[in-house]
């Protein structure tokens, strides 16, 4: 209330309604621009995103390939190892 009161007397009854439609104009151009560069800044990053994820993408499959390589080649040393030990004690 007393910033309203504030403004009537320093403008008058006649320049508020002008002063509150520049306001409004003023805050639409301002979200009008933010939405700008925020579209902007995600259509430029959009690329490097898909990179991103392609890569991650690829390096999970290399470290599940060679995880599943080396739990392949243990299992085989392990089973081969298993068979000396077997030999041996006959």
């Amino acid at each position: 209330m007393l910033v309203f009161f504030v403004f009537l007397l320093l403008f008058g009854s006649s320049k508020i309604p002008e002063l509150a439609k520049g306001l409004g104009k003023g805050m639409r151009e301002f979200k009008k621009a933010t939405d700008d560069i925020k579209r902007e800044i995600s259509q430029s990053t959009e690329g490097i995103t898909k990179d991103i994820t392609e890569s991650v993408g690829g390096i999970r499959k290399n470290i599940t390939d060679i995880t599943s390589d080396i739990t392949s080649d243990v299992s085989k040393a392990t089973e081969d190892f298993n068979k000396n030990i077997n030999d041996i004690s006959k």
